[in-house]
């Protein structure tokens, strides 16, 4: 049996063969996105540079450029991937109400742009890069138009939902950039105090900056029945 030093001492050699198996992995865009959304998360999207990113994965900076033109086309890819994670191994009912699918699809989008620092402002105003959402979108859209709606309509409803949910996320990390976690300034009772001569501006905080859960699914729902009733469909 190895002594604990030997022991030791052939752990270390493992990980370091693994970083250096994982350094001369072959680098493409899966792998760039990958990165970048596990950097994400630690420096925000003002922080993610194509420099970061290169340096974490052990390359120089123009090798990005071999994949990405801009930072732009780097989000969109990003963007993707996320859509990717978001409905792998996910299954759409058909028998849903055009309710129940606006309100499952905005939900969902919700819980995964909150996994990532920014990640509405990233996925906001992307690309997709690919046409992995058309399986997912034509669904979205038969349920709609099953349900009454003109095509037309059904894109309406579908994207006012969706920018509903983006703005309402994009606020909402703008205060949490992470659960758990919330930016300095934002202390309702201190707002209150200094907004006392504005008494009903000053409770109104308690509503804006604080239970999250409950202020998305009261707009949710402010926008499906407001779809419901512009075009006349329960």
């Amino acid at each position: 049996m190895l002594s604990p030093v030997a022991d030791e001492s052939a752990l270390n050699a493992v990980k370091l063969s693994s970083v250096s198996t994982e350094k001369r992995a072959p680098l493409d865009r899966a792998r760039v996105a990958g990165t970048a959304l596990r950097l994400l998360n630690e420096v925000g999207l003002d922080g993610l540079t194509l420099r970061a990113i290169a340096r974490e994965l052990d390359v120089k900076a123009p090798a990005l450029y071999w994949h990405f033109k801009d930072k732009q086309a780097l989000l969109d890819e990003m963007a993707t991937e996320m859509y990717r994670r978001m409905v792998a191994g996910t299954t759409l009912d058909p028998a849903d109400t055009w309710r129940e699918r606006l309100l499952k699809t905005q939900r969902g989008l919700r819980a995964a742009l909150l996994g990532y620092r920014d990640g509405a402002k990233v996925f906001s105003g992307s690309r997709f890069t690919g046409i992995d959402h058309a399986r997912e979108m034509e669904a979205n859209l038969r349920v709609l138009t099953g349900a009454g709606l003109s095509l037309a309509q059904a894109v309406d409803a579908g994207r006012t939902a969706h920018a509903y949910t983006l703005g309402f996320v994009t606020e909402e990390q703008g205060v949490r950039p992470l659960p758990g976690e919330r930016r300095e300034g934002y202390d309702v009772e201190e707002r209150a105090r200094r907004m006392a001569d504005f008494p009903l501006a000053a409770e109104a905080g308690k509503l804006l900056f604080d239970d999250y859960d409950r202020q998305f699914e009261e707009g949710l729902a402010l926008v499906v029945a407001g779809i419901g009733a512009r075009y006349g469909i329960s």
